[in-house]
């Protein structure tokens, strides 16, 4: 049985930061591999700002090049939408059954958590990887005997950061996977207000 990490986001777009926690958590953890699932929308967030599904899936892509131990997901681009974690993970377990699948979080999301739906059914059936975000705290739910707190790195690089940067006319190079870089100044992404 492989132990999967599902980490999932916008990616709007995916920056190092992201890659950064991935790699940190699979020499760090009992994970064998992780997916980073590309969420089409999140219920919480406005969709404004969003690039098409397929442009993110794209720079994930990108981002992971040929490294076997990760991988892109659209599953939830074929699930009806809004997209909600629980029905996802009910989705995966079914076309996955060899896989035991993990949650990946910043301890943002933890502290909110009880505004997901089924949470406490995700919580009794999944483990729950944190990794660490400056000023939170992961609040009552950092004692859940299935939630494991990664001493990941502390990275506060955002993709609001890296979208503003970019609409400011601001260098960016070094946020980004240098693929990702050269494809989101070839499309001309994020530059308008």
């Amino acid at each position: 049985m492989y132990k999967t990490g599902l980490y999932f986001g916008s990616f709007n777009p995916i920056h190092i930061g992201h890659l950064v926690i991935a790699e940190y958590l699979l020499e760090h953890s009992d994970l064998q591999e992780l997916w980073f699932v590309v969420s089409p929308r999140n219920p919480l967030k406005e969709k404004s700002s969003l690039l098409d599904d397929r442009q993110r899936l794209h720079m994930v892509n990108l981002a992971i090049g040929d490294d076997a131990r990760f991988k892109a997901s659209d599953i939830e681009f074929h699930l009806p939408q809004p997209s909600y974690t629980c029905h996802t993970l009910v989705h995966l377990q079914e076309k996955f059954p060899n896989r035991n699948f993990a949650l990946i979080m910043g301890e943002d999301n933890l502290q909110t958590f009880d505004r997901w739906l089924n949470h406490e059914w995700i919580l009794e059936h999944y483990p729950v990887y944190v990794y660490p975000r400056i000023g939170y705290d992961g609040g009552e739910r950092k004692a859940h005997p299935h939630v494991t707190f990664i001493d990941a790195p502390r990275i506060e690089l955002s993709s609001t950061l890296v979208r503003n940067s970019i609409r400011d006319g601001k260098e960016v190079r070094y946020m980004l996977p240098p693929k990702v870089y050269e494809y989101i100044d070839e499309m001309g992404f994020y530059t308008r207000h």
